[in-house]
């Protein structure tokens, strides 16, 4: 296939660019980062000007996925409008070029488990109530409506991903980035929750692997798919998890304080994935050990 990735510089854009080099696809990329090394079948978002006409005028593509936007609930309360732009507005820009010059490239957009907000039950199935508790989930949810617009009027391919959860390597934000942060400081660390929180974490090779299977399964009639391991993980365990990485013993404990935005549990229900093929290859402590490692050297690295 030929695939285009718009926000390649980000984490998961990063991830999928390499994932879909390495299984034999031509992939080209888009992202507002000016970096004047990638110039190979890159290009340059003007984000004051982001019409994304002359990415698709120029070059014909099977598939798009959209990795771009903001990621941040508590930036999303701070700064909705900014939000909405990147996640929302964003998106249909997208769409509106490849209705203009490509029709028929299939459209993949990374939406987000946060729509769900707290779900009545679990596991959550795509079916359940959207209940999102921040602008991010608003903005995401919004922008899967869009997707919805465009396949209905336009005949436009498109999909939606739910993504939960999603660590590894190159993730400089989030609870595991944080946790690392504070182990190294030496003081004793203080966490949001009670630690009976949970999530469902996928690792981001395993999630490029299921982005693939999406686009080669998919019959991209708006669809909306849930992408995790449907595997529920407590905060408490996990945090214990990585602090076993480090070679002394970490003082923590957790402040009972939700942070506003926060869903409480999470546990995905991956049927629809698992139809495509799909089964988790990396477990979390594998993965833990290997984040323990990356941002180690990483911080090692800055400093020298």
């Amino acid at each position: 296939m030929k695939v285009l990735i718009i926000g390649s510089k980000g984490f998961i854009g990063h991830h999928l660019v390499q994932y879909f080099k390495e299984v034999g696809h031509s992939v080209w990329k888009a992202d507002v980062v000016v970096d004047y090394a990638d110039v190979d079948r890159y290009f340059l978002i003007d984000v004051s000007n982001s019409d994304y006409n002359t990415v698709f005028h120029y070059e014909k593509y099977d598939l798009c996925i959209n990795c771009s936007g903001a990621a941040s609930v508590p930036d999303s309360l701070k700064n909705p409008m900014r939000d909405y732009y990147l996640n929302t507005v964003n998106v249909f820009k997208i769409l509106t070029a490849i209705n203009q010059f490509q029709p028929e490239c299939k459209f993949i957009n990374l939406s987000s488990a946060a729509i769900y907000g707290n779900p009545e039950s679990l596991p959550i199935h795509e079916s359940a109530a959207t209940k999102p508790l921040s602008p991010y989930g608003f903005h995401k949810f919004q922008a899967e409506q869009i997707c919805q617009e465009f396949h209905s009027f336009f005949q436009l391919n498109t999909c939606s991903l739910r993504i939960f959860s999603v660590y590894g390597d190159g993730l400089k934000k989030q609870l595991f980035w944080d946790l690392y942060n504070k182990a190294v400081s030496g003081n004793p660390i203080e966490l949001f929750g009670t630690g009976e929180e949970s999530r469902d974490f996928i690792h981001v090779r395993d999630l490029a692997r299921a982005i693939e299977m999406v686009a080669n399964t998919s019959a991209f009639n708006a669809d909306v798919i849930n992408i995790g391991n449907g595997v529920e993980e407590k905060i408490k365990d996990v945090v214990a998890m990585f602090f076993d990485c480090f070679d002394h013993e970490i003082d923590y404990s957790f402040s009972g304080q939700v942070r506003k935005g926060d869903p409480i549990n999470w546990k995905a229900d991956i049927h629809q994935l698992k139809s495509y093929g799909y089964k988790a290859t990396i477990d979390m402590k594998e993965g833990l050990q290997a984040y323990h490692a990356w941002v180690t050297a990483f911080k090692k690295n800055v400093t020298e």
